[in-house]
């Protein structure tokens, strides 16, 4: 049970907490009254705006309404306000634009284009609104008479400010000088930046707006003549200014080099006059320095003239007659031909006479036209790139194909004559005229890359104009190999064309000279020769092939001249001058190979070229050396009569002997006497017969003059002992001397 106490504290506390409840109670309802008296309030509030709001909603929609129409009536009355002043300014468009399009665009391009824009609009206007408008046929006309304007102003601004290239600025633009390209790169500027801006402008309207192409054509004939002229140009500069000894050079460059006083020459393959004053050496001057003798001793380390120098194209078809380099000494050769390898130096007169003069133009006219070549590549690329900045993209290669055709075919029609004149010296056996192609071809085919470059997108009649040139200058360069080769060959022994001292023959000089000039040319002589070959095996053309084919062409010619020589040297009733004379040519041959690069040439076929030279020469000297028989044999010992010492000499046995001493005398005078005439130009060679030969003689006369010089064979010794063997030694040093 709970004790009474908590009971009643219980019940209190119980009381306690229901007399909060209802306060709580209480104040919650009292609450809940006031919150909806609040409630009531505003729903009232809310009824009585409400109302008016809708009260003011049917006042104001109306006048807002009013208010939008009136607005839009404003702007319709100002966009027709606007239109009518629009279409009222098409109408005084020909009055504002009359004077200026008149006065023309030269000062105020701008202006001038601003005012064709708006005849432009006008015309638009009125042919699409009110095309029997008299207004339309006025604003056509300006717009026609604009436009005429502003063709006019095209090729105003292309004629005045078109000057041709300075011979000197081209100079400098193709130079390949390394110091030169170590400068500044060279720019052209065909045209003033200003005048270019504007004329782009212009060409860029006539395309877009004015629907007319002339002025592509005003452009590239335009263009087309200055082209040409600045190549004619420096033609004449090379005609005025060119010598034999360089290439004009431009003193521009040489004021910028303020380290440097003179520019060094542009390298040139050399010149046909280098080449004939060359030959011209070899015919007056001997290895001793002897005038009249045939210098065996080509120059070293000189490549002689790109005029000479053959770099033809020759199908190598017999290759049997180059292994005739080594003939034996019986051939016979057919060579009644009315044929003749022409000296080349026969027609060199002073140097400052007709021949001089003929030749110094050759040079310069060749150089003109390399140098033109170049000349063309450079300003072509140099037009096409201005091209590109004012004749529309589709427009441009055909523009461009136009432009060059003048200046191109001037350059090939040069090409053409050179070839013809090459042609006709061919009929004359002229090959210094003829070797005048290999420099031109040699350069035109470096230049072929650059020229393709230069050409991509022409017309394939235009592409194939260099390669057309290339490949008749092959033929021709073929045809003048062949035909030198063959009259090497064929070069008939006329006896007083021959060399009375037995010394080099000209056509040995002529052949082994031209060949020299293959030196300058290998890779383009073998590429050419290569280029005629019609085997399988040529069909890569390889470096090897062609070398191969260079060397055999080069021994085909030295075969033909071998067997010539051979022929020639029948002509000599004396078999040792004939043996003299083959000497002294094969051994200048063989000089001639060793001082330069023709002997590795020879030997990319021939291994044995140079040791069969040798054994000719020496075969040669031996067969000399027999012409002295008649004259030892006098006195050989196996023909002498026996006697004993102390016993007298029977009349038979004295006139032996006397027989034998006037056969020697006479025999030894006239020997030397005749070969004293004789020359053998190489001194080396020279002096080595004559040791051999006075040994041989000083030995046998010797013994015989030690065995009979005390026997009285002769009241009258002095009468047929006439020389001591010191005396005949002097003799024989004395031979191939005239000087002596």
């Amino acid at each position: 049970m709970i004790p009474p106490d908590e009971a009643s504290a219980r019940r209190r506390e119980i009381e306690d907490k229901l007399k909060q409840e209802e306060e709580t109670l209480s104040f919650i309802r009292e609450s809940l009254e006031k919150s909806d008296q609040l409630t009531k309030n505003m729903v009232s509030i809310l009824s009585s705006f409400e109302s008016r709001l809708m009260k003011l909603e049917n006042s104001i929609i109306p006048v807002h309404k009013q208010t939008e129409n009136l607005q839009r009536l404003q702007e319709n009355v100002e966009k027709t306000l606007s239109c009518l002043d629009h279409v009222i300014s098409y109408y005084h468009v020909a009055k504002d634009t009359e004077k200026i399009i008149k006065e023309g665009p030269t000062g105020r391009l701008e202006e001038y284009l601003g005012c064709m824009a708006r005849i432009q609009k006008a015309v638009e206007y009125f042919q699409d609104n009110n095309p029997d408008s008299p207004e339309l046929n006025r604003v056509k006309s300006l717009f026609e008479k604009g436009k005429e304007s502003l063709e006019s102003e095209f090729r105003s601004l292309m004629t005045r400010h078109t000057k041709p290239v300075p011979p000197i600025l081209i100079m400098d633009l193709i130079s390949g000088d390394d110091e030169i390209e170590a400068q500044e790169d060279l720019i052209l500027e065909h045209l003033p930046e200003s005048v270019l801006q504007d004329i782009v402008r212009i060409s860029l309207w006539l395309v877009e707006y004015g629907r007319n192409q002339d002025f592509m054509n005003v452009y590239y004939q335009i263009r087309s003549s200055q082209l040409d002229r600045s190549i004619k140009g420096l033609k004449e500069h090379f005609r005025k200014n060119s010598s034999s000894t360089g290439v004009p050079y431009s003193p521009a460059i040489q004021n910028k080099r303020k380290d440097t006083p003179t520019k060094k020459p542009i390298k040139r393959p050399g010149t046909i006059r280098k080449a004939q004053n060359l030959l011209k050496q070899y015919s007056q001057h001997g290895l001793d320095g002897k005038k009249g003798a045939s210098n065996l001793i080509p120059m070293e380390g000189n490549h002689i003239s790109h005029s000479f120098t053959l770099g033809s194209s020759l199908c190598i078809r017999s290759v049997s007659s180059a292994s005739l380099l080594f003939v034996p000494a019986d051939i016979s050769l057919g060579h009644e031909h009315d044929l003749r390898v022409k000296h080349l130096s026969d027609t060199l007169n002073d140097k400052h006479g007709p021949a001089a003069g003929r030749d110094d133009m050759l040079d310069i006219e060749i150089d003109a036209y390399i140098h033109c070549v170049s000349t063309f590549v450079k300003l072509a690329q140099s037009e096409y790139q201005l091209l590109t900045e004012i004749i529309p993209e589709h427009h441009q290669k055909k523009t461009f194909d136009s432009l060059i055709q003048e200046s191109l075919d001037n350059l090939m029609i040069e090409g053409d004559n050179i070839v013809s004149a090459a042609r006709k010296a061919i009929i004359r056996h002229d090959y210094s005229a003829v070797l005048t192609i290999f420099p031109i071809l040699r350069h035109l085919k470096q230049m072929k890359p650059e020229f393709d470059q230069v050409l991509q997108g022409t017309a394939a009649s235009t592409k194939n104009k260099l390669p057309g040139l290339i490949t008749s200058m092959e033929t021709t360069g073929a045809k003048a190999l062949e035909d030198f080769a063959d009259n090497i060959k064929n070069d008939p022994d006329k006896e007083y064309n021959m060399p009375k001292d037995g010394t080099v023959h000209e056509l040995t000089s002529n052949a082994i000279l031209f060949l020299q000039q293959l030196l300058d040319f290998q890779e383009t002589a073998g590429a050419m020769l290569a280029s005629q070959e019609t085997s399988s095996s040529a069909s890569s053309y390889s470096s090897e092939f062609n070398r191969r084919l260079l060397s055999t062409y080069i021994c085909k010619v030295l075969g033909n001249l071998q067997l010539n020589l051979l022929s020639k040297s029948k002509v000599y009733e004396d078999p040792a001058l004939s043996a003299i004379f083959l000497h002294n040519n094969y051994n200048y041959i063989l000089k001639s190979l060793e001082k330069s690069e023709l002997i590795q040439l020879v030997a990319v076929t021939q291994k044995t070229a140079e040791r069969s030279y040798r054994e000719h020469i020496e075969q040669q000297i031996q067969t000399y050396q027999r012409s002295w028989l008649k004259v030892t044999e006098y006195i050989s010992e196996r023909t002498l009569p026996v006697f004993q010492p102390g016993v007298k000499l029977k009349d038979k046995e004295r006139q032996v002997i006397k027989e034998r001493f006037k056969g020697f005398n006479d025999g030894l005078e006239e020997l030397c006497k005749i070969q004293k005439a004789w020359a053998i130009p190489d001194t080396e060679q020279r002096d080595k017969i004559r040791q051999a030969q006075k040994t041989i003689v000083k030995e046998t006369y010797g013994t015989f003059l030690n065995r009979y010089g005390n026997v009285p064979f002769t009241k009258n010794p002095e009468k047929y002992i006439k020389y001591r063997v010191d005396q005949v030694g002097e003799m024989i040093e004395k031979l191939f001397d005239t000087s002596a």
